[in-house]
């Protein structure tokens, strides 16, 4: 007998014993889907008329209808027949990009800094900057914490 043919008794055994104890556990919880008031209670004559005046789902007819004309068959395939075109398009965008860099990475972060320098900041953006970092020294300064207190 070879290696695995002793491991097929072993594997039937445990699907079989996993089987056993799935259905156990879906057995246990069918209680749970009937629950029973406890006719004792002070409040049970209340509980059972929410449930029973609750008991139905709401029919589709109860939903309210939409106000808005569906649109036609033609213009639903125009739709898809464009998306199919833009998605083809970005497709052959996505494919012309180099996505590994051929290089060094120092050089290549130099680069890509020498572009974002090259776009002029709008003076709002600085002046937005500098009110951020005054903004948050003033935080930093309120959020320390006082000197102590002597006691004596």
């Amino acid at each position: 007998m070879t290696a695995p043919d002793m491991n097929a008794p072993i594997r039937k055994i445990a699907a079989t014993l996993t089987a056993t104890i799935a259905g156990g556990a879906l057995t246990a919880c069918v209680g749970s889907f009937d629950p029973q008031t406890d006719a004792a209670s002070p409040v049970a004559p209340r509980v059972q008329a929410l449930v029973d005046a609750n008991r139905e789902y709401p029919r589709w007819a109860e939903f309210p209808r939409s106000t808005e004309p569906l649109p036609e068959p033609m213009a639903i395939a125009a739709r898809v027949n464009t998306l199919r075109v833009t998605g083809g398009s970005l497709a052959g965008e996505v494919s012309r990009i180099d996505w590994q860099t051929s290089g060094d990475p120092i050089a290549f972060a130099a680069e890509l800094q020498a572009r974002v320098d090259s776009v002029p900041v709008a003076p709002v953006t600085a002046q937005t900057q500098a009110e951020m970092e005054a903004f948050l020294q003033r935080a930093r300064e309120r959020g320390r914490a006082p000197p102590p207190i002597q006691r004596r």
